[in-house]
């Protein structure tokens, strides 16, 4: 019956998800400064670096200057914004649909990679193991516990392959990063863990994960991955503009196609709350999986 009535109340927050429209009077325009959230997904100096380029590029498109804020965990980004501390987000898929039921943020863009994200399950590269299977009796380690992509949609496909994290494993950790993981992976802290493909593709690239570190184990089915959304009561045409000042970088531009390559986008797209539909069914299962684990 606890089961039943859980999942009861998470399908009525998952209809009004999809039924909700903002409240608020749409009549702000653009802010003096556009305060842009994101999840502290990698530590911080990696963080600037990463969304530099964007900001400078968005400061120049909207007219106002942009500021980057990065909360110390994936909780906080849906806090600040819930507080109006935050104009724009980037959004995993879960932290979104936080925001979502919390404050109705609207969502904007999704890049490209977006539509169809995944997760790499990561051993050492001198593990001779092949199989997930092989791995029951040693330590793990997830991301953030509210990751999409470092633990939720990683918890879902091992559920798949009935495998419950908590009693088929010795240990089960949560590093709070994608890259914390690759690295506890690397130095022997855990046996296994999942992270983002893109992060560990990026520190692949950027020599933080040296060739051989890390193998991928198995790489899960795609999902949905992030969203750019903005904090209700902005104007339709704030709205726009934001929108596509998103949509304008072009790959074909060298210089754009630079700020896209540095926060991992071929290009941008459209986003609308049924993108997440999908996501909402598994989120659904997992809040009873959850239920039995506690």
């Amino acid at each position: 019956m606890k089961q039943g009535g859980s999942a009861c109340v998470f399908f009525f927050l998952c209809a009004c998800l999809f039924a909700c429209h903002s409240t608020e009077v749409p009549n702000q325009t653009t802010p003096a400064t556009l305060r842009i959230g994101v999840l502290p997904d990698q530590n911080s100096k990696q963080l600037q670096a990463r969304y530099a380029s964007l900001l400078n590029y968005l400061s120049e498109e909207l007219g106002v200057p942009c500021e980057l804020v990065v909360p110390a965990d994936y909780s906080g980004l849906a806090e600040l914004f819930h507080a109006g501390e935050v104009d724009l987000a980037h959004f995993g898929g879960f932290t979104f649909v936080q925001a979502r039921l919390q404050s109705n943020a609207v969502p904007l863009v999704m890049r490209d990679v977006d539509t169809r994200f995944t997760s790499y399950f990561l051993v050492r590269g001198d593990n001779p193991a092949r199989t997930l299977s092989e791995f029951q009796g040693k330590s793990f380690s997830f991301g953030s516990e509210l990751s999409t992509s470092g633990h939720l949609m990683p918890r879902y496909f091992l559920q798949e392959q009935n495998i419950n994290p908590e009693t088929f494993f010795a240990e089960v950790r949560y590093s709070g990063a994608h890259d914390l993981t690759a690295l506890w992976v690397k130095d022997g802290v855990v046996d296994l863990g999942v992270a983002s493909f893109m992060i560990v593709d990026q520190m692949r690239a950027s020599g933080r994960l040296a060739q051989g570190d890390v193998r991928v184990l198995w790489e899960t089915p795609p999902y949905p991955g992030y969203v750019w959304a903005l904090r209700p009561g902005f104007s339709k045409a704030t709205e726009i503009k934001i929108r596509d000042a998103f949509l304008a970088l072009l790959p074909e531009n060298e210089m754009q196609a630079k700020i896209l390559e540095s926060i991992g986008a071929g290009h941008f797209l459209p986003a609308s709350i049924s993108d997440f539909s999908e996501l909402q069914t598994v989120l659904a299962e997992l809040a009873l999986l959850n239920q039995e684990l506690e």
